[in-house]
């Protein structure tokens, strides 16, 4: 066990796979471990470096496993599976995950606090929020046109559709039971956004970075907490390259490959000019 430099896991819901490795890069350990023996495990082990993949979870496991004195690097998913040989499986994925963890270059993701972890979740919970009243406006709209009941586009046009279904007194009374539940389960979920919203607005107010960010064209308050709370700057060198992160890069045209072109007598051969060469 001392001959031990790196340790990679493969995360799960209950068993996690280690892959660990010698200075040469030689595996000298396979081990399977259920969820609560992890911690034990890794409490008695001198510090090593510690790879998994980056996702919600490993950021809980690289906290836990820093408190224990190991060092712990997170590696975005998308860089480990040219690694993975042969058919996917936990131990092909953990090895896959320490081999990755060896070439130069490689970029590893900022393990976040449960501070910004919770701060983050809450603007997940309340775009589940607006998914699901968006939902029921569209189920509201589209069971009241089956009925003859038509609204404009946007908000008013909810509270428009709302007040005539309400005067209907020609609708059957299934139709306008089961219209009445979309009502109330759209105004629970309104009242659930508001209480998500007072949160969020009062960590928008209290940072500077934030505030200037809402100044952009574009971005309001959620997108400046979005940026704020789920973009390390540090992870970027210039400005172009978050911009590439992102995805605001031109599309690849090239073929990839180099130019062959036939010799002078084929050309002549085939009446293709030298002047028309082109690749």
């Amino acid at each position: 066990m001392n001959g031990i430099t790196r340790i990679a896991i493969d995360t799960s819901k209950s068993v996690f796979t280690l892959h660990a490795v010698d200075a040469s890069n030689r595996a000298v350990l396979r081990r399977n471990l259920r969820r609560r023996e992890l911690a034990g495990f890794f409490g008695k082990l001198q510090p090593v470096e510690v790879v998994m993949e980056a996702c919600g979870g490993s950021h809980h496991w690289a906290r836990t496993l820093q408190s224990l004195g190991h060092r712990v690097r997170l590696i975005p998913a998308q860089y480990v599976k040219p690694f993975v040989k042969r058919s996917k499986n936990d131990r092909n994925d953990a090895e896959a995950i320490s081999e990755a963890a060896t070439r130069p270059g490689m970029h590893d993701v900022a393990i976040k606090s449960a501070e910004a972890q919770g701060r983050a979740m809450l603007l997940s919970v309340r775009e589940l929020l607006v998914r699901q009243r968006t939902q029921m406006v569209n189920a509201l709209r589209g069971h009241a046109a089956e009925m003859g009941l038509l609204a404009a586009k946007g908000d008013a046009g909810v509270v428009t559709l709302r007040s005539a279904i309400a005067a209907d007194t020609v609708l059957p009374a299934a139709a306008a039971q089961a219209l009445s539940l979309l009502g109330q389960e759209l105004d629970r979920i309104e009242a659930q956004l508001a209480e998500a919203d007072k949160p969020l607005m009062a960590q928008h107010k209290e940072d500077a970075t934030r505030r200037r960010l809402a100044e952009m064209p574009g971005i309001g308050p959620i997108g400046a907490l979005n940026f704020a709370l789920r973009v390390d700057a540090t992870q970027f060198a210039s400005g172009r390259h978050f911009a590439a992160w992102l995805g605001l890069v031109p599309q690849e045209k090239s073929t990839g490959a180099l130019c062959r072109w036939p010799p002078e007598n084929a050309r002549r051969a085939i009446g293709v000019r030298a002047d028309k060469r082109r690749c």
